[in-house]
């Protein structure tokens, strides 16, 4: 209840998923609507809208509030990730690092806040390859292709980018995609076949501590595996011989 007696709630589907709130807490929310029941103001309280981000990054980047950085959109999927995009009126205010701060310390107030939900924060610009090619951050693109009828992007990259272009559960990519208001594709590179690929591609099939002991000789890569061979490995690392061939084996796929 507020000092006029009306009615705040705050909703599960309202809450960010990770949230856990206890009596006499103190909670920062944005309202959402008003409803009248009887006559009676019942306010909805968000803490998932993207209003919310846009009023917290207000009150910890100055130059929000002041108008001089314009937040052009925000998506989010809370607790999880967002992406903010932001644009300046003043040359010599760099919009992006404004709003990270020195060593992130604008942004980990947020973080915090949004129970570290990752936030990116993308300079906004017309020129749309470009501003998909920034939304997919932190993946690096080799080319893209735009359909402006069908609003489909098919974007094209190394191999050991796919995973970062499409990120954890998806959420990069389909939040460039919101934010773009493009259809987002990704491609292999056809011309990067024989590319080499990273070691954390292959999560899925090789055992975590297997990937971080072959990383401890400084075998980032799965062509970096492959040139040292099976006695060289078994020298070096605390991995059976048969655990090795299997891994040898997993990794030659890759590339046939």
């Amino acid at each position: 209840m507020d000092d006029e007696g009306n009615e705040l709630i705050l909703p599960k589907i309202e809450q960010i998923p990770s949230d856990f709130f206890r009596k006499g807490d103190s909670v920062r929310a944005v309202v959402l609507r008003v409803e009248m029941v009887n006559g009676t103001p019942k306010i909805i309280l968000s803490r998932t809208s993207p209003i919310f981000l846009e009023r917290l990054f207000e009150q910890e980047v100055p130059e929000v509030f002041d108008g001089l950085i314009t937040i052009k959109k925000i998506v989010r999927e809370p607790g999880e990730r967002a992406k903010v995009a932001v644009e300046s009126y003043d040359d010599r205010i760099d919009p992006v690092g404004a709003c990270v701060g020195m060593k992130g310390s604008r942004i980990h107030g947020i973080v915090r806040e949004l129970k570290n939900e990752n936030i990116d924060v993308i300079n906004y610009t017309n020129n749309i390859s470009l501003y998909i090619t920034r939304s997919l951050s932190p993946a690096k693109i080799s080319s893209i292709k735009l359909d402006d009828d069908t609003k489909r992007a098919s974007v094209y990259m190394k191999p050991d980018q796919v995973s970062l272009a499409i990120g954890k559960g998806g959420h990069n990519i389909r939040l460039a995609g919101k934010l773009t208001g493009f259809e987002i594709d990704v491609y292999r590179d056809s011309d990067e076949a024989e590319e080499d690929v990273d070691l954390d591609e292959f999560s899925d099939e090789i055992e975590s501590w297997i990937i971080d002991e072959l990383k401890g000789i400084g075998c980032d890569t799965a062509k970096s595996v492959l040139d040292l061979g099976v006695e060289d490995l078994v020298k070096r690392t605390d991995l059976e011989e048969e655990t090795i061939k299997e891994v040898m084996r997993i990794l030659r796929s890759e590339f046939e």
